[in-house]
């Protein structure tokens, strides 16, 4: 399990920015602090919302230098349109292969749905040295992180 302290997993991946391209977290080390928000579907009510709350908040991110990116499943152009439908600034990654959810160990299967292999609602920070500096991971898909928290470790990782 990825803890606090520990090298974050790089990854390369494809990213919506409107566009799609590859993006390797290593080669963003330079834009960090890096908040890596992993959400489980695209287009779901309390991803969604995530999402949005991380776009209302993304001037107070900006202001410390830190790069905001959404991880999920979804195919890169299925998140270029629910960036597009919900404005989102930031970048969404498409780990469709479960590499990155995988790596980071937030996995989740809604087995009564027939949905496995999701990422668990959790959030990552990593600083310019690569090492995570914040861990959320909840267990219950409809608890959002606290905004406020991963904003001050954003910040708190930003001035180390």
């Amino acid at each position: 399990m990825v803890e606090t302290g520990d090298d974050a997993p790089d990854f390369t991946a494809p990213v919506a920015t409107g566009d799609v391209e590859p993006v390797t977290l290593m080669d963003e080390l330079d834009s960090a602090p890096i908040v890596l928000a992993f959400f489980p579907g695209a287009f779901t009510s309390v991803c969604t919302n995530e999402m949005c709350a991380f776009q209302d908040q993304l001037a107070e991110f900006e202001a410390v230098g830190a790069t905001v990116y959404g991880i999920s499943r979804d195919t890169p152009f299925t998140l270029n349109e629910f960036r597009a439908q919900n404005d989102l600034e930031f970048g969404l990654v498409s780990d469709l292969n479960r590499d990155i959810i995988d790596d980071y160990d937030v996995s989740m299967d809604f087995t009564n749905l027939g949905v496995n292999g999701v990422a668990k609602r959790s959030v990552f920070v990593v600083d310019g040295d690569g090492q995570i500096t914040y861990k959320w991971v909840s267990d219950d898909p409809g608890v959002e992180p606290d905004y406020d928290a991963v904003a001050e470790a954003a910040s708190d990782a930003a001035a180390n």
